[in-house]
């Protein structure tokens, strides 16, 4: 599937923990409600300890229940479902004793759906 939408990747690969932020801003993209997606140029190894989804303010907050996954080269979903539904009014963090999932030096594609058109955000993964 062919990347769309607006996303800078910053990829964090030093250390024992590594750290990407995905900062997306969508489009309405073919009668979809405002969707954004991009991959990452590494490939990461470890789990995920930590995710984190930062809604915009203002104009470019996205539609309440706005939906993140993180999709490793197999088409899994690593955030295992818990980027689903997302606040538009606060910032959400979910952790490894949540039930994030494992990467197997895969590069992570971010997919941002019901969103709204020119809406968005940060997503920033940690991963071990």
């Amino acid at each position: 599937m062919a990347d769309f939408g607006t996303v800078a990747i910053t990829e964090e690969d030093v250390g024992s923990v590594k750290k990407v932020l995905f900062d997306w801003l969508s489009v309405d993209g073919g009668g979809d409600a405002g969707k954004s997606r991009k991959t990452t140029t590494n490939a990461y190894n470890g789990v995920l300890e930590r995710a984190v989804f930062v809604p915009d303010a203002a104009a470019t907050q996205p539609t309440n229940a706005y939906d993140v996954t993180v999709e490793d080269e197999d088409g899994y979903d690593v955030l295992i479902g818990l980027g689903a539904d997302l606040s538009n009014a606060a910032a959400v963090s979910k952790a490894h004793s949540n039930g994030l999932g494992a990467v197997a030096n895969d590069k992570l594609t971010v997919s941002v759906t019901n969103a709204g058109n020119a809406k968005g955000g940060v997503v920033i993964l940690y991963l071990r």
